[in-house]
């Protein structure tokens, strides 16, 4: 398990190059994505590193439902008695995590790029393989009032649910996997946008980055891979050329 303090009240943790982030908000500790299944314990022991308890979470945010992003989701929900909150457009996916759309057959992908087989293979030992669905997720559109006050951007195409989160107070942005800077599917690194093997429509995927450059946020929080410092617009700019 893997903690760093990204930007003012904003912290990353990572198992099997999949992250989840804990965001100081006035009301405690909001949770954006929820990862893996075995990152329970990663998650009590930043709260404890960061002085705070369980009864600190307020809920979880997905940037979007596909099952490394919901690993602890209903778990958080039902154990703490707290809110799962999805885009509407994904909350039938956050039901069922494995049935997301692609545009590409994903069994013979990591053949062709060898170099993903050890990150998928991390990814299956903490969990990657059973991760429940949630039955109770509470849907939101871009209005939705979520603890923190983070401006919710729909950025449709690696779901059709996807939203990034931006905290114009601390100059920071989580894109969940509208762009990553490790890819899971290929073990390239650097922004790029996720192939077809896990995007249910890649066009609309790199369409949606061109809208966020309307955004500026110097730290720029993948749900893939570390985080970005060089700006939003660089990354961007990065992420469409590697195609």
């Amino acid at each position: 398990m893997f903690v760093a303090d990204e930007a003012p009240g904003i912290h990353r943790l990572c198992r099997a190059v999949t992250n989840m982030y804990l965001v100081e908000v006035d009301e405690g500790i909001l949770v954006v994505d929820a990862g893996l299944p075995r990152m329970w314990g990663d998650l009590l022991s930043a709260l404890s590193r960061l002085g705070r308890a369980p009864s600190d979470v307020v809920g979880v945010m997905l940037t979007h439902a596909h099952f490394d992003h919901v690993g602890l989701a209903a778990r958080i929900g039902h154990t703490w008695g707290l809110p799962v909150w999805v885009h509407h457009a994904d909350e039938t996916l956050a039901h069922h995590p494995y049935t997301y759309q692609r545009e590409r057959s994903r069994v013979l992908f990591p053949l062709r790029h060898p170099r993903s087989l050890p990150v998928l293979g991390s990814m299956v030992l903490a969990g990657a393989l059973r991760v429940k669905g949630v039955p109770d997720v509470v849907p939101v559109d871009v209005d939705a009032a979520v603890p923190g006050s983070p401006r919710l951007i729909e950025t449709p195409g690696h779901t059709f649910g996807h939203v990034a989160l931006h905290f114009p107070d601390r100059d920071a942005i989580v894109v969940g996997d509208a762009l990553v800077t490790h890819d899971p599917y290929t073990g390239r690194t650097g922004p790029r946008v996720v192939p077809g093997a896990a995007t249910a429509n890649v066009p609309q995927a790199r369409a949606s980055l061109v809208a966020l450059r309307e955004v500026s946020a110097a730290t720029v929080l993948p749900g893939h891979g570390e985080a970005w410092t060089g700006g939003l617009d660089d990354a961007v700019t990065l992420a469409l050329r590697a195609g």
